[in-house]
């Protein structure tokens, strides 16, 4: 059994005997002439770059940033052939309003046990009944490009999957590939996809080492029985192989899948902030490699061109990690189906319907109890 205890100096024990630690000193906020805060807090507000928008420091480049990015990623990334096509009867998009410049990404992690990478020139990116999608995440941008919603649906999450009945909705990607999931999803929420990118655990993996590893606060000890690990509460400096380990457990969590969605979703924040705060946006170098390694690893819908994406990343310039808010799809929590452990979702929740009107930013302020916290079991 691996044990994996937190990883900072000056533990000491309280009276409950769990370990408590020492943190760093946090550096202290200071008010700006323009009446900005500066510190690590300040810094966490700046021009978001991150996994999948790290596309944004080329975006606002010059003309050559975009060339690069054309030359560099369009050389690397896999595309998903017909994603959209075939599909019929799909959610119609809003050609007014705000709404309309909403836009809707479809964001996959998928499980292929494979030792290459399940996107890359060396692997398909499907095969059927040999990978399901056990990350799922569901990337709303309001159409003023103000504010971002990172909405995680449980891969357990029992639903109708268009053509075989009910099932779980990672079955989607198994039975039919990134189009049938696509139109399970839309079948789900009645919300239009407009792009969809999958990224493969290798990625994950990657992409974590390359910003020199991730620090994530564990409350209690608990004990992975699937993979025999055990985490010691604590403060834990993750790599890219125990960070996979982190997100992907369930097994020893109290809600199971909807921990592990919990899990993922502070891991990609975290990651994001910390990554602000080693100040890559001044580091150009650095950031070509993120997005060199970022396309290594990914497929995108062959809808979804370079230059769209370059587009998008302008109209993103303003977007900070603080506008982002993270959560997971409501639900009446877990049960059986014969045999299957699955996640019943709350047909009354009245999410879906704020992100087809683009009411995400009024929707989040009225269920501030249903945001993904700071700190996860």
């Amino acid at each position: 059994m691996a044990s994996i205890p937190g990883k900072c100096t000056g533990a000491h024990q309280s009276h409950t005997g769990m370990a408590f630690l020492d943190h760093p000193p946090v550096p202290p906020r200071s008010e700006a002439s323009d009446g900005t805060t500066t510190g690590w807090r300040g810094r966490a507000r700046k021009p978001l770059i991150g996994l999948l928008v790290c596309v944004l420091l080329l975006g606002v480049a010059s003309l050559a940033g975009i060339l690069w990015l054309q030359a560099k990623v369009e050389g690397n990334i896999q595309r998903l052939p017909d994603t959209f096509t075939g599909l019929t009867d799909r959610p119609s998009k809003p050609t007014t309003g705000a709404a309309a410049d909403a836009m809707n990404i479809l964001v996959l992690g998928t499980d292929t046990r494979s030792e290459t990478a399940t996107t890359g020139a060396e692997a398909p990116g499907w095969k059927p009944g040999q990978a399901r999608s056990d990350t799922m995440l569901l990337v709303h941008l309001d159409g003023d490009r103000r504010a971002a919603s990172v909405i995680s649906i449980p891969r357990d999450s029992w639903v109708d999957i268009p053509g075989h009945g009910k099932g779980k909705v990672s079955w989607a990607y198994s039975f039919g590939g990134p189009s049938l999931t696509v139109e399970t999803v839309e079948t789900m929420t009645d919300v239009r996809i407009d792009h969809l990118a999958v990224v493969d655990w290798e990625g994950f993996k990657a992409l974590t080492d390359a910003v020199g590893g991730v620090d994530i606060d564990i409350p209690e000890t608990v004990y992975d029985s699937a993979r025999g690990v055990r985490w010691e509460a604590g403060r834990h400096h993750l790599d890219g192989e125990h960070a996979l380990l982190y997100v992907r457990q369930r097994y020893g969590l109290q809600d199971g899948d909807l921990d592990r969605v919990a899990r993922q979703q502070a891991f990609f924040r975290t990651l994001l902030e910390q990554a602000l705060a080693q100040e890559l946006r001044t580091n150009p170098d650095q950031v070509l490699d993120l997005l060199d390694l970022f396309a290594k690893h990914a497929s995108v819908d062959d809808d979804w061109s370079t230059t769209q994406m370059a587009r998008l990343a302008v109209s993103l310039r303003n977007l900070r990690t603080a506008d982002i808010n993270y959560l997971t799809v409501p639900t009446n929590g877990t049960g059986m189906v014969g045999d299957q452990s699955v996640v019943h979702l709350d047909p009354s929740s009245d999410l879906w319907p704020a992100v087809r009107q683009d009411r995400m930013a009024q929707w989040t302020e009225d269920n501030q109890d249903l945001m993904t916290p700071d700190v996860v079991r």
